[in-house]
């Protein structure tokens, strides 16, 4: 029954035995690592855009938002975790797939927001940031009066 739990490798061959290091699990496996749920992103600089994959595998395209608010985009993802009955009654050997909203911001400034384009496809989030075309600055000479 407890061979189909995920097999997690330790240091074989410790110096010495630490036992701080048992108390230090019990803490992150009791209060959890307080690191905030996130997805993993790749930003390319393709030229005249930025394109930005996010890995979002196990979403529904609706459950997907992105807002941009300012110069800030920020995507957030919602898995709905299933609440059922067998829960309860303690079916499961191991859980650990998680559920819950994820969130991730990003500086914006430079990119033309009304052309912004996304898409959902196996599980990638792709978005293509088109920049802003840089505007040389006018020079004009002021006469002294």
């Amino acid at each position: 029954m407890f061979g189909l739990t995920p097999y997690t490798r330790r240091n074989n061959t410790p110096a010495y035995y630490d036992p701080f290091r048992d108390l230090e699990n019990f803490e992150k496996n009791f209060f959890g690592s307080g690191e905030l749920p996130t997805f993993k992103t790749d930003i390319r600089d393709t030229g005249d855009a930025y394109e930005l994959e996010a890995d979002l595998p196990g979403f529904q395209k609706e459950n997907i938002k992105i807002d941009i608010e300012g110069e800030q985009l920020t995507i957030r993802a919602e898995r709905k975790g299933d609440r059922e009955e067998k829960d309860k009654k303690g079916n499961y050997v191991y859980r650990e797939r998680s559920f819950g909203t994820y969130s991730r911001s990003f500086d914006i400034s430079g990119v033309r927001t009304q052309d912004i384009s996304a898409k959902y496809n196996d599980g990638v989030l792709t978005l293509t940031l088109p920049k802003l075309q840089e505007t040389k600055p006018e020079t004009r000479r002021l006469e002294i009066g």
